[in-house]
């Protein structure tokens, strides 16, 4: 993959997810071209201020997507609390309340996994900060479909076990502060 070939963003990250995601998104430019999908462990019974928050930081519109709503680039989208969040082959969202994955709805493995099959070697995948393993799995799936997997250094994260859980299950993935993410995920434009 050259980061050229970059047709979507999906992004998973639970524990200090939001400090790691307001150091990355607004550093995304007006204008940027890619999608990009996040999964951020949330609790399921109350609605989620991240759209506010990343709103008022980010050049980008942030949303959370509704079912069948079509993938738009340059766009920031959140999946909601207590719903998987998956991409179809027509790269359309579907949102999904079937059970937990790795305790969690949504599911970073999910999403990875979903966008692995709509965007074959289109697809980056980031794990950033979180204290479990999803997400390890999805991108192994990335990473086999063809796409690239870009994991936060562990010694950096706020959490570092779901970083460290992605090295294990994708050596061949890129290992990076969060810095030097923003900085890789800026020239895929």
């Amino acid at each position: 993959m050259t980061k050229r070939s970059v047709e979507a963003i999906v992004i998973g990250a639970s524990a200090g997810a939001v400090d790691a995601l307001l150091e990355f998104l607004p550093a995304l430019p007006a204008g940027f071209p890619l999608p990009i999908l996040i999964v951020i462990h949330l609790p399921g019974d109350h609605k989620s201020l991240l759209v506010e928050v990343f709103s008022a930081k980010c050049a980008l519109e942030v949303c959370e997507p509704d079912d069948k709503e079509p993938i738009r680039p340059g766009v920031i989208y959140v999946a909601p609390p207590d719903y998987h969040l998956l991409v179809e082959q027509s790269r359309v969202f579907s949102l999904s309340n079937e059970e937990p994955v790795n305790y969690c709805r949504p599911s970073i493995d999910v999403l990875f996994e979903s966008a692995a099959g709509a965007y074959t070697s289109g697809v980056l995948g980031v794990i950033l900060t979180g204290a479990n393993h999803d997400g390890a799995a999805g991108l192994r799936q990335v990473i086999d479909a063809g796409g690239a997997g870009l994991i936060q250094t562990p010694e950096t994260a706020f959490a570092s076990m779901m970083p460290a859980s992605a090295r294990a299950a994708c050596p061949e993935a890129l290992v990076m502060d969060l810095s030097e993410i923003v900085r890789f995920v800026r020239e895929c434009a």
